[in-house]
């Protein structure tokens, strides 16, 4: 790793040298190569280990393989009725929004309607009053 400074900044250079798994894996599979021909047994017992082995190893990956689908399967209807319940969720919320705005509405419709109607009550009231007023005389408008 080398540092370099560049105008007040410091800066991290991080050099690979390509020394991974690769060799190791390679290293293990001529290992394992020479330890089968070296093998004190015949060509025959060897192959027939070796398909043993092989059957035996694609039962466990079948084997994996479906605990991970089951897995997935399991997560995915997790996940679809989580989303699910949050959409029935979001709806209910936007309908009741809706309705509670409809109920304002309609109860602001009302009160202007029942503030109109005592307006125009107290109006016709003045207008009697003052046209009474007038004929009468000793009777104070009201406003």
């Amino acid at each position: 790793m080398a540092r370099h400074h560049d105008e007040d900044e410091e800066v991290v250079v991080v050099e690979k040298h390509g020394h991974g798994v690769a060799p190791f894996l390679w290293g293990l599979a001529v290992g394992a190569a020479l330890g089968l021909l070296l093998a004190p047994m015949s060509g025959k017992e060897l192959r027939g280990q070796i398909a043993e082995r092989g059957r035996k190893l694609k039962h466990l990956a079948g084997e994996r393989l479906e605990e991970m689908e089951e897995a997935v399967s399991s997560g995915y209807d997790k996940a679809r009725a989580r989303v699910e319940e949050g959409l029935a969720s979001a709806k209910r919320n936007v309908q009741e929004g809706r309705q509670f705005a409809h109920d304002v509405a309609d109860a602001g419709r009302a009160a202007a309607g029942t503030a109109r109607e005592e307006l125009e009550r107290r109006l016709a009231e003045a207008r009697e009053a003052r046209r009474t007023g007038r004929q009468g005389g000793d009777e104070e408008p009201v406003a």
